[in-house]
């Protein structure tokens, strides 16, 4: 046995070597399996899906530069359409006041460049002008807001409440549609 031993005993270590390769490759081999199942979760059939996300984009083309804040993202697989939940939008047009929006869900359209938001939307334009609504469309490029749900805009004298908007940031027109009720506060005397 032990002259069986000394003329094999490289073979014996170079299985023993094999064996301990084998072992880290099959050990290697889980988290493999694992890493794919977690890309497997982040894309999905509809496409990537982001959690924790500030995306950002700067279109000089139409002058404006926005920027999504949300808690998740989902990215379709054509990447035309994203789909977004628990968000901030903040939108900055060259030469107007911004607006900020936040609200539950969203979805834009990427070819359209049309944008819907849905649940519990609070708006800001500039520093003085504020929307509440359940639904808002977003369209041309940015520049133009419409909803058929119930509205609430309140400015720093007055507030209305109705069903229905459609507003122009271009032209910095607002129209509120139907069941239009105003509320003129008291301005401060100015001395």
């Amino acid at each position: 046995m032990k002259i069986l031993l000394k003329r094999h005993w490289p073979l014996l270590g170079l299985g023993a070597l094999l064996l301990v390769v084998a072992f880290y490759l099959a050990k290697s081999g889980k988290g493999l399996v694992r890493t794919t199942a977690l890309l497997k979760d982040m894309v999905s059939a509809e496409g990537l899906k982001l959690k924790d996300i500030h995306y950002r984009q700067d279109d000089t083309e139409d002058k404006v530069r926005w920027v999504l804040d949300a808690e998740e993202v989902q990215f379709s697989e054509d990447k035309k359409v994203i789909r977004f939940y628990g968000f901030d939008l903040k939108v900055e047009p060259e030469g107007r006041p911004g607006f900020k929006l936040s609200g539950k869900r969203g979805t834009y359209f990427k070819e359209s460049k049309k944008i819907e938001l849905w649940g519990e939307l609070k708006g800001f334009y500039g520093s003085r002008y504020q929307i509440f609504t359940e639904y808002l469309l977003i369209s041309d490029n940015l520049g133009r807001l419409s909803t058929e749900e119930p509205v609430k805009v309140s400015g720093p004298f007055f507030t209305v409440k109705g069903r229905g908007l459609f507003a122009d940031l271009n032209d910095e027109t607002l129209k509120i549609l139907s069941d239009v009720t105003t509320t003129l506060k008291e301005q401060p005397e100015t001395l």
